[in-house]
């Protein structure tokens, strides 16, 4: 789909192996229904499909500003990735910050693929306006998302943080709605300002609540001003606002403060002590962050994924726009055993 829409092959590989793996991780809202708005984009001009991120400016040796020039954004995300991976071998600590960038998709995509490669990676974005401050009612600030990595053992899963400063993504509420399914207290108010758990209160003009009222808010307001002015990208807040993900990507090169393998070694025998740790409910296990998703990916690997009818039916209704075969063309039956 994306090909058909312009992009080259394989920049439209990259993208579509990002949609995917967020839904292998569990994080629909992320994954492959992200197709349908892209394409709206692409043809309303906001995405150039054929646009490559490149390097601006040259303000110090840590630094690196990449112009996504309005391409998608998992392509300037990445740009960013590989700059930092050029410049912490040099520098020990690196920041790329991300101008002109489309939807990110999932950030910790971003950090695991530094921590990859033995370093700390963190980021954070902002995003167009659909959260209320605290203590208001009206669509001030994005969901502006963070995340950061560690370095971990070889074939451990990986140690991953990474949520909204907004009480839930919009696209996890897009996928509540599509479901007909409610979603709990403290998520969303109403165009008046009212508790709901109806999602589709949400696009009727209501607005998303930050995680964890004022500190949550607090950390909200950090990224929309911190990414959203050094990238240019603006505060959501601001009418001059045009859209776009301003993000940061920060990384530290571990072995320029400790012994990286000690490192790594203390990071693993924190994740025995959690494992090991007394669950709250009996028969359960407690996990560290980025352990679900680990379990997600192999379940739907090995056992396929479920997408929600409703995204079935707005990528086939895509690819019929774009005279591509269906996902109902594409299914192969499971043959029964005789």
């Amino acid at each position: 789909m994306l090909f058909a829409l312009g992009a080259r092959a394989l920049d439209a590989e990259r993208v579509a192996e990002s949609l995917v793996e967020s839904d292998l991780r569990g994080h629909g809202s992320h994954g492959v229904r992200r197709l349908v708005p892209y394409a709206e984009q692409v043809r309303a001009g906001a995405v150039n499909p054929r646009a490559r991120p490149s390097l601006v400016g040259d303000t110090a040796p840590a630094v690196a500003i990449v112009d996504g020039a309005d391409g998608f954004g998992q392509l300037t995300a990445h740009a960013g990735v590989d700059a930092l991976l050029d410049r912490v071998p040099r520098t020990a600590v690196g920041v790329a910050v991300l101008r002109r960038c489309q939807h990110l998709g999932r950030l910790g995509e971003y950090v695991e693929v530094l921590a990859g490669h033995g370093l700390v990676g963190l980021a954070f974005a902002n995003a167009d306006p659909t959260v209320a401050p605290w203590g208001g009612r009206q669509r001030m600030l994005g969901t502006n998302p963070t995340a950061w990595a560690v370095p971990v053992s070889v074939g451990a899963p990986p140690l991953v943080v990474d949520f909204a400063t907004s009480a839930t993504a919009e696209g996890k509420l897009s996928v509540a709605r599509d479901r007909g399914e409610p979603v709990p207290t403290g998520l969303v108010v109403d165009v008046a300002g009212g508790d709901t758990t109806d999602p589709a209160d949400f696009y009727s003009g209501g607005a998303l609540l930050t995680f964890g009222s004022h500190k949550g808010y607090g950390l909200s307001v950090a990224f929309d001003l911190v990414a959203g002015l050094l990238s240019r990208t603006g505060s959501a807040s601001d009418p001059s606002y045009h859209g776009g993900f301003g993000c940061a990507l920060l990384a530290l090169d571990v072995g320029a403060f400790v012994d990286p393998e000690r490192f790594v070694a203390d990071v693993e025998a924190f994740r025995d002590r959690v494992h090991a740790s007394a669950p709250r409910q009996q028969g359960t296990a407690v996990l560290v962050p980025g352990e679900p998703e680990w379990q997600s990916r192999e379940r739907a690997s090995r056992d396929g994924l479920d997408l929600p009818d409703d995204t079935v039916v707005a990528l086939d209704h895509l690819a019929t726009e774009l005279g591509l075969p269906t996902l109902v063309e594409h299914t192969i039956p499971i043959q029964e055993e005789a």
